[in-house]
């Protein structure tokens, strides 16, 4: 029983440390702004991002991954994902660098 009531001690003061500051108004609690601007993801992106978690996990269901085929995923299921995000990330590189618009 006490292992319970230690744990909600713990609970109550990390939420009395996140909130207590909110509810009184302190000054102390002063939201910022991002200092970086934030850029929105095109269709294209989106697209990448979404094949780059469904790729791995279609190849990870096909190979079945929890039998122990584990070489076969790396190299057909990660391969082609780590391959392709590098690619990107060295000519949006070298986009940036050449003053030009960066991949989007």
């Amino acid at each position: 029983m006490s292992g319970i009531q230690e744990i909600l001690i713990i609970v109550l003061i990390i939420l009395g440390i996140l909130f207590i500051p909110r509810m009184t108004g302190s000054p102390a609690v002063v939201q910022q702004k991002a200092t970086f601007p934030r850029r929105r993801l095109s269709g294209f992106i989106r697209l990448v991002i979404v094949v780059s978690v469904l790729w791995p996990l279609g190849f990870a269901v096909y190979y079945r991954l929890w039998q122990g085929h584990s070489t076969a995923f790396y190299v057909y299921g990660l391969g082609p994902v780590i391959v392709g995000w590098s690619l990107y990330w060295v000519m949006a590189g070298f986009i940036k660098k050449n003053g030009k618009r960066g991949i989007t």
